[in-house]
């Protein structure tokens, strides 16, 4: 089984990018299972989404603690909270920020990737330039540097799930797929 943890903030569409890959993940024939865990329910507030991915029916019901991966959609959570509490060693952690891989020291034990998942947003004019919205494009790099989901199935879950920009939000997966690399890529 592979968990997958999403950190953002209300508002950025962290909730909706869990929902996106598990249909994604499932038009590809797998089980899976999605669901948030809310804090303060605000706009700014920080957000957790849980991702299970499975060949097998999944009877888990809790959160998940011990997280294979994580999508980090907000890069301010990564000194106010500890993202990778319970990850599992070697687990790949996908940041939005403009940053570089190696500017994250402190995630010696994992693999880094990131993706410039905001300037995507803003390009495609997706949510608003003090709130854009970068679920699209995190997926799109999710599915690039994992491998775990072809890009076609988050295309087309993007479409089904985004409820404005549906074009827009498919554009932006697809840019930030081309566009992203793991540290190792040259």
């Amino acid at each position: 089984m592979l968990e997958i943890r999403f950190h953002g903030r209300g508002g950025q569409g962290t909730v909706v990018a869990s929902k996106v890959l598990a249909v994604a993940v499932a038009k590809e024939g797998r089980y899976v299972q999605t669901f948030p865990e809310y804090g303060v329910e605000r706009r700014g507030a920080p957000v957790v989404a849980f991702t299970r991915i499975d060949t097998e029916p999944i009877y888990i019901r809790s959160k998940i603690y011990e997280p294979d991966h994580l999508l980090v959609l907000d890069p301010t959570l990564i000194a106010a909270i500890d993202v990778t509490e319970g990850l599992k060693p070697g687990g790949w952690i996908i940041i939005n920020t403009e940053k570089k891989a190696a500017d994250f020291p402190q995630f010696k034990d994992f693999k880094v990737a990131i993706v410039d998942a905001t300037s995507i947003a803003l390009k495609h004019r997706i949510g608003s330039k003090a709130a854009p919205i970068v679920n699209s494009a995190i997926l799109g790099a999710f599915a690039k540097i994992t491998g775990f989901v072809g890009i076609d199935a988050v295309r087309d879950a993007v479409h089904e799930l985004s409820p404005v920009k549906k074009d827009e939000n498919v554009k932006a997966a697809q840019e930030a797929y081309d566009v992203a690399k793991a540290p190792e890529e040259k």
